[in-house]
């Protein structure tokens, strides 16, 4: 009787430990495949940080969303843009400069993570061109 009570606990473990690695080390998200939440400029969206950042995040924060406007800056050795001087894109994949001139229109899709109000600016990551 003891004997068996043993064994349905270390299953019972196994099962659990199971569980909990499965829980803890979840797959990660491919933004490039998802379908976006929202299609704006890079504008408009720090124009809705700007009236309220708590309603802005609450609707952009974690999502998927494609985002067209002018860049400002290159950085390819940071793998980065700004476009609009407002907002900051880090993509996934290396980027060739020659793809990306400043002053060129650009759609780029990517995960919004936040705005930095001390900086003023919006923030993306792995994101990639939207051709």
């Amino acid at each position: 009787m003891k004997k068996k009570r043993v064994v349905i606990i270390l299953i019972l473990l196994v099962i659990l430990g199971f569980a909990g690695y499965a829980y803890l080390y979840q797959g990660h998200r491919d933004i490039a495949s998802e379908k976006e939440s929202y299609l704006v400029t890079a504008n408009s969206i720090f124009s809705e940080f700007q009236t309220s950042e708590a309603k802005a995040n609450q609707k952009y924060l974690d999502k998927t969303i494609e985002v067209y406007g002018k860049i400002s800056s290159v950085d390819p050795e940071a793998n980065s843009i700004i476009i609009d001087e407002k907002l900051f894109v880090v993509f996934k994949e290396k980027i060739k400069p020659e793809e990306l001139m400043v002053l060129s229109n650009v759609k780029v899709k990517g995960r919004f993570i936040g705005y930095d109000d001390l900086l003023g600016e919006l923030k993306m990551d792995e994101c990639s061109l939207v051709k």
